[in-house]
Formats: C-alpha cells, structure tokens, sequence
C-alpha cells in the first residue's frame, strides 16, 4: 500500500493559504481603493493631463536660441507664464466695466425693480398663477441668496483647492514624468515589458492630439460667439465669448454656465437678446454635437463619433465633470490597450 506523499499535502496547504491571503489583500485594496476614489481620480487626471500637455512642452523645449533651447524646467515655466500673463490681459480689460456696471446697478436698484417687474408682466406667457408664481420665486431667492452664498463657500473653496493641488501635481508628473513612467513599467515583467510601453507611447501620441481637437472645437465656438454676440450688441460679448470657449472643455455643465451667465447679461438689456442667445446656441449645440465634435476628434484622436459620445456620458456618470473632461483621452488609452491586447486582427484579410 503506497504511502502518502506528506510533501505534496504541506504544498497544497500552503498553495490553498497562499491564495486565501492574496484574495483578502486584493479586497483590502479595492476597499482602501474605493475610500480614496477622489484623490486617486485626481491623480490619474492630473497623470492624464501631464501626458496631454507634454507635447506643448517638447515644442518649447525645440526653440533655439543661438544654440540654447530651453531646459524641461524652463518650458513648464514659460507655459506656465503665458497662461497668467493671458489671464491677466483678459480680467485687466473684462472686469473694470462689469464692476462698473455693477456698482451703478446696485446703486439704481430701487428705481429700476418696477421697471423690471413691468418688462416681465408683458411677456405673454407670464400671466396669471405663472407670473404670481414667478414673483414669489424670485422674492425667494433675493431674500435666500446670501445664506446661500454662504453655504456654497466650502464647496467652492474645495474646488479651488483641488485644482490648484491637480495643477502641481500636472506640473510634478510633467518633470518627473520619464521617471515615474520607468517605475511604473518596472512592474510589469521583462520579456512582455517592451509590447507594453509601445503600446503606451502609441497612446501618448494620439492622447496628445486630443488637446488640439479640443482646442480647435473652443476656437469654433468661442469665434462664433464672438460674431453673434457682438451683432446682438450683449454687453461684455468679447468676455463672454472668450467664457465661452473655456469653458467648452467642459462637457455639459461648462455650456450651461456660459450661457446662463449670458442670458443673464442679454435680459439686462431686452427679451429680444435672451431669445437671440438661445436660438443661437440651440442651433451650435445640435452642430458641434451631432458633426463638429465627433469629426473633429475622430480626425485628432482616430476614434468613432459613437465611442466619443459613448465615453463622454460614462465620464459623466463615473466622475461627474472631471471625468467628462478626462472621457476622450481616456478613452483613447483604453482603446489602444484594446487593441494590442485584446482585438485579434485578420492578418489575411477577407476570405
């Protein structure tokens, strides 16, 4: 009768002991994971943005200077300046009229509420219940509005502040990018080391163009809105228009700000105005979204008007604006890890 292999049961308990642990630490980790989802969501997009705003980089670091081209360093720093300096020019030329304006407002706001109040009683649809209804609305929100000033300060205060901690922490991936990037392949073993990090500088170069088809698309819009809203004569149109096209890098939510804060403005001056702006972004909206956005990216980033939008409302739904930002460019990585990995190419070709 054949003895039992003792060496053999010590290894299965071991193997079976081995994996019970390794399980716990994998479900310790997706826990401390999930705990910390927003500042690792930060990380990654900070991580995301320093890979899309490296290209801006390289082409500084190729200016000659009688044979001096700026250092890594030297090139964050100038882009860095150009951003404040533009910035500065904008607010320097943008805000002395609306604080001018505003202060006169404040100071005719007695003699101009019933003239308001008037402007609204004429419009057809606001009467009856409806313009009772909307006077105790507005009666509301002027007699809520400063605790709700108040109560939205620390979420502002928090947005503030994770943006000013997501721009150093672009600016720390941008300069020890090489490094980071070398540890984070050092992981992976050697022999399947070399696939990977050509299939991630393949992403890098395609995640990089993404910058110029957002770019192009702010450009379209903000120009456009330069054209209407200075034929509209809107008080402030070059500052609106630039608003605009900043804020068109964000998906949904940048849009409506821009064009609340415009109708705002437009309502100032006569109904007239606030339907011009209306039916004017109505009208972009349905181009941008349904032939300027999926035909610009696809020709910046190579993927299909479905996969854009697609990634654009999961973006939205995982992370709220931060992830619609960060959509295409994810998408993009995705996409090429996709098909190095997983997608299996006929290299025959048709049968």
């Amino acid at each position: 009768m054949p003895r039992p292999d003792i060496n053999s049961e010590s290894d299965s308990q071991t193997s079976v002991r081995d994996n019970i642990l390794f399980a716990f630490a994998v479900a310790v980790a997706i826990g401390l994971a999930w705990l910390a989802r927003d500042v690792l969501l930060l990380i990654y997009a900070s991580a995301l943005f320093a890979v899309v705003l490296t290209p801006m980089v390289r082409v500084v670091e190729r200016i000659n200077i009688r044979g001096w081209h700026p250092p890594q360093a030297v090139a964050i720093g100038f882009l860095i300046a150009v951003v404040v300096s533009l910035t500065a020019v904008f607010l320097l030329f943008a805000m002395p009229p609306i604080i001018r304006d505003l202060q006169t407002a404040v100071a005719e706001a007695p003699q101009r509420a019933p003239e308001f109040a008037e402007r609204v009683h004429q419009l057809p649809f606001l009467r009856g219940e409806t313009e009772l209804h909307l006077r105790d609305t507005f009666q509301s929100i002027a007699k809520n509005f400063g605790g709700w000033l108040v109560a939205g300060l620390p979420s502002a205060a928090a947005v503030l502040g994770r943006f000013v901690m997501g721009t150093i922490l672009t600016i720390y991936f941008m300069l020890e990018g090489p490094d980071t990037y070398q540890w984070f392949l050092s992981f992976v073993p050697f022999s399947k080391r070399v696939r990977l990090d050509a299939a991630l500088q393949r992403a890098e170069v395609r995640m990089g163009k993404w910058l110029l088809g957002q770019g192009s698309l702010m450009l379209l819009l903000g120009g456009c809105s330069l054209i209407v809203f200075g034929a509209l004569h809107l008080r402030y149109y070059y500052a609106l228009a630039v608003l605009m096209g900043l804020f068109n890098i964000v998906p949904v939510a940048g849009a409506f700000i821009t064009v609340a804060l415009t109708v705002v403005v437009a309502s100032l001056d006569s109904w007239g105005k606030v339907i011009g702006v209306l039916v004017f972004y109505a009208i972009y909206a349905q181009v941008e979204n349904a032939y300027l956005t999926p035909r610009i990216m696809k020709s910046s980033v190579d993927l299909p008007g479905l996969a854009i939008i697609v990634s654009f409302l999961l973006g939205a739904a995982f992370a709220g604006v931060l992830g619609a930002v960060i959509a295409v460019p994810s998408a993009v990585l995705v996409a090429v890890l996709m098909d190095e990995y997983l997608v299996h190419h006929d290299r025959t070709g048709p049968i």
